[in-house]
């Protein structure tokens, strides 16, 4: 009388080549592959339906084991138990266990991961990764997420360097968009079943009781300016200088424009005859277009410039691609590096965006335009939620006007010992 089970033998099982199934009875199977693959599998019915389940490869689950195996799966049968969904369920409880060890740090990569197609630039990621990085990963990147709580996220906000100087403190501008960052971090976390609960490193109702608010440690240090009276002397000697890099400085004062409008501006957005330069609202920081009027030194400067065949960029580099922030600076640089000394008041080079300071406070202190002409030009947008509900418009007939004066005034070089002249613009 054949056996029920225990039809193979070890030896069997080893020597079996034959593509197909094998049976030892009892509803195990021994399956091998046409590429000679050996499995074990669990055949079986429950309600009139076949089910089959894996249970293992023969180089790592033998014979023995796997009539084990197939014995537990019976008597989960016999009970009414489908074997197939216990196995997924004990997969699912694993994963999710595992999931519960996740580290802070493994969160943090898996966040910036999801986001990173979603973010202007690459800058933006590895800003993301150096803050966390420098300054929460020493500390809490490699606990489990669900234990990182509000005492350590005070404390890597409050850590102090080797100086004894705190962070929150001495770099408040880094530490809040790190906070944000952690925020944003463990929010995912719990929203993926990683941790539960508030999230600790919430602002609002919460740190802000523990640490003391951005505007009452520092207010943020603006870039470094040359002196507006100063401006004539500085223009005189940067249009003594050659190259395309030295013309983009040069352009950028005169429109009080930013390095990135600057560095980017192309032949398409300007028309030379309307006297205008329209800046797409991709490319501006409040991401809405932005005109600037041109004055007439704006406009014999883009007319010095050469057309490069094969690129549409104002100010092309060597390879006709948007010059590096680098390379304006540069200009600056190696003009600083001559007798004339172009710092502010603290002895700092000053830097191009630094010279929208210098446009601003000439405007407010040589000049009777009013200051959301000036704040127009700079395409800022004015604190006042009243006030811009008044100002609604880009004031553009004014800063013509105003622009036109400010070229006027870069060109006037004092003689040694003159007064400033001041330039009142039309209110």
């Amino acid at each position: 009388m054949a056996r029920l089970t225990g039809k193979l033998s070890a030896k069997e099982v080893e020597k079996k080549t034959k593509p197909g199934l094998h049976g030892d009875g009892g509803g195990l199977t021994l399956q091998i592959t046409k590429a000679g693959v050996k499995s074990w599998l669990y055949r079986y019915m429950i309600n009139g339906k076949a089910y089959g389940m894996g249970l293992g490869p023969l180089h790592t689950v033998p014979l023995a084991e796997a009539r084990l195996k197939a014995i537990e799966a019976r008597k989960l049968v016999l009970e009414g138990v489908n074997p197939l969904l216990v196995k997924r369920q004990s997969r699912l409880d694993a994963a999710v266990s595992k999931a519960k060890l996740m580290t802070f740090e493994q969160c943090a990569e898996a966040y910036i991961k999801a986001h990173r197609t979603s973010w202007k630039n690459a800058k933006h990621t590895d800003q993301w990764s150096n803050t966390l990085n420098t300054y929460a990963k020493p500390i809490i990147g490699s606990l489990p997420v669900g234990e990182v709580d509000t005492a350590l996220v005070v404390k890597v906000l409050t850590q102090t360097d080797h100086a004894g100087t705190q962070f929150w403190e001495s770099k408040h501008e880094t530490a809040t968009r790190l906070r944000g960052r952690i925020e944003s971090i463990l929010g995912w976390a719990t929203t993926s079943g990683f941790r539960s609960g508030d999230n600790p490193a919430r602002w609002k109702g919460h740190l802000e009781n523990l640490l003391a608010s951005i505007s009452k440690v520092s207010r943020t240090k603006n870039h470094p300016s040359l002196a507006w009276h100063r401006i004539g002397e500085f223009m005189k000697a940067l249009r003594e200088r050659q190259g395309i890099a030295a013309r983009a400085v040069e352009f950028a004062i005169l429109t009080a424009s930013r390095s990135g409008e600057v560095r980017g501006s192309k032949w398409s957005e300007i028309d030379l005859g309307a006297k205008l330069w329209t800046i797409p609202a991709e490319r501006m920081k409040a991401k809405r277009e932005h005109e600037v009027p041109l004055s007439d030194s704006a406009l014999a400067l883009l007319a010095s410039l050469p057309r490069v065949e094969g690129t549409d960029f104002v100010f092309p580099g060597t390879r006709g691609q948007a010059l590096s922030d680098m390379s304006l600076t540069a200009v600056i640089r190696r003009m600083n590096a001559e007798a004339t000394q172009w710092t502010d008041n603290e002895e700092k080079t000053v830097t191009i965006h630094g010279f929208r300071s210098t446009f601003r406070m000439w405007a407010a202190e040589s000049t009777n335009f009013p200051r959301e002409v000036a704040e127009h030009a700079l395409a800022h947008q004015l604190p006042n939620t009243v006030e811009r509900a008044y100002q609604r418009g880009t004031q553009f007939a004014k800063r013509v006007n105003m622009m036109a004066d400010w070229a006027m005034f870069c060109a006037h070089v004092p003689a040694p010992g003159d007064n400033v002249v001041a330039i009142r613009g039309a209110a």
